[in-house]
């Protein structure tokens, strides 16, 4: 059975961050976004994290290989269309039942089928015994609650919806893509009803008994070595000191990954900084503060983050 470590929560909440490090620790195997590969990858041909196009990328050839006698048998129209009817946010409520209509459940399961074959295919490649699939989205780890072959675990990882909401803003290039592209863009408003709905979707999956641990973006940035050891036992593994050697408070020292998709922080390799940013405080404006306060209210205080915040960073 394969060990999932499935890094959930909002974009632009430091998800990509905990994934590339996890995916430096020994017996990791991080994914990136599973949840794109199929249209951006297998249908798309867009860059892996190695820098390769996906079809010229060795490890994911060997992954195609094993888990379905190669990318060219997987149907992914039929994938794209079971996505459309099972793995939406509005379908929350009822993958969060105790029992699925025959029919649906059958649609999860076939989903769900996909995304474990590539999990058991990539241990197998790597010798991992935990794969991280970065895909952040809450729907999918509903699906794969239903798996019946996979540990699932989440990492739940949660930042302030402010600094979240002003990361939405801003303009952000998609290298690996062809010609000019840039990543979605939200309002403050649309952000914080996302954050909310998507934290809320994450609380609802501990509540049904999937293991899961939340991790604060403020908190880990902090202190990543004690956040990493964390994240490693909750997901079974056991750190020695010297498998912490690649990172300090202060910065981490990335090799190259696989990342299917995500954050265009997946192509860094060597040092990088590790640094809380808080430029929300002075770059989003007050009204929006405000508003993105008032919307996320209910998990703010749940959080531990306070309800209102000046320019200053004072409550």
């Amino acid at each position: 059975m394969a060990r999932l470590l499935f890094v959930g929560g909002l974009g632009r909440s430091g998800t990509t961050l905990v994934e590339r490090l996890l995916g430096e620790l020994p017996g990791v195997c991080a994914l990136g976004e599973v949840v794109h590969l199929w249209q951006r990858d297998i249908r798309g041909d867009e860059r892996c994290g190695c820098g390769d196009r996906f079809s010229e990328c060795e490890f994911w050839t060997r992954v195609g290989e094993l888990a379905f006698g190669g990318w060219s048998n997987v149907d992914v129209h039929r994938v794209l269309a079971l996505q459309a009817t099972v793995e939406r946010t509005r379908h929350i409520p009822r993958l969060a039942s105790t029992r699925l209509p025959d029919d649906y459940r059958v649609r999860v399961r076939e989903y769900a089928g996909y995304y474990t074959a590539v999990y058991q295919a990539a241990a197998e490649v790597t010798g991992a015994s935990v794969l991280v699939d970065s895909s952040k989205h809450s729907a999918l780890a509903h699906c794969l609650r239903w798996s019946a072959d996979l540990d699932l675990r989440v990492a739940h990882v949660v930042r302030d919806p402010r600094g979240v909401a002003h990361s939405w803003t801003k303009v952000v290039a998609r290298p690996e893509a062809d010609g000019e592209s840039e990543m979605t863009r939200y309002s403050p408003g649309r952000s914080a009803m996302l954050w909310n709905a998507h934290n809320a979707a994450f609380g609802l999956l501990a509540r049904l008994g999937v293991p899961l641990l939340r991790v604060r973006y403020e908190q880990f940035v902090a202190d990543p070595r004690a956040g990493l050891h964390a994240l490693a036992s909750f997901a079974g593994l056991t750190l020695d000191d010297s498998d912490l050697d690649f990172l300090t408070e202060s910065h981490a020292d990335l090799t190259t990954g696989h990342s299917a998709a995500g954050n265009p922080m997946r192509f860094s390799v060597g040092r990088i900084p590790l640094r809380r940013d808080d430029g929300w405080l002075r770059g989003l404006p007050a009204t929006d503060r405000r508003l993105v306060g008032a919307v996320c209210a209910p998990l703010l205080r749940a959080y531990g983050y306070p309800v209102m915040v000046s320019r200053g960073g004072a409550r």
